[in-house]
């Protein structure tokens, strides 16, 4: 279970990793036009928050286990990126953009998978 905990870590680094890079690199117009239309509903200064909250997130699920320091804030990144993609969830939901809240949720679902393996069983 722990090389599976490890994978799924992985795998979502590198999601939210691109994600949270494409939101803080690229200006709100520009992400709109490439079909991200949920960005109208937010601040420029937010859109980047989000993404920083990704990228931060996506470093946290791998980096302290990788370097054996703090490994606590492995679930505490799978946890708040959870938080993350429920509030996702919630702003599609109201967008009535019910594609993208399939992705929200089994993000949802594998970050709670970590949090839960590294809260408990399988902590570092």
């Amino acid at each position: 279970m722990n090389v599976t905990l490890w994978i799924i870590a992985s795998i979502l680094a590198v999601a939210f990793l691109l994600a949270g890079l494409m939101k803080v690199g690229q200006p709100k117009e520009k992400l709109a036009a490439s079909g991200m239309a949920w960005v109208d509903d937010f601040s420029a200064g937010a859109v980047k928050g989000i993404g920083a909250v990704e990228v931060l997130g996506a470093l946290g699920l791998v980096l302290p286990a990788a370097f054996d320091i703090a490994p606590i804030l492995v679930p505490l990144a799978a946890t708040g990126l959870a938080i993350t993609m429920l509030g996702a969830a919630v702003v599609h939901g109201r967008r009535k953009e019910n594609q993208m809240i399939g992705v929200n949720v089994v993000l949802l679902v594998l970050a709670a998978v970590v949090a839960w393996g590294r809260f408990g069983p399988y902590a570092f």
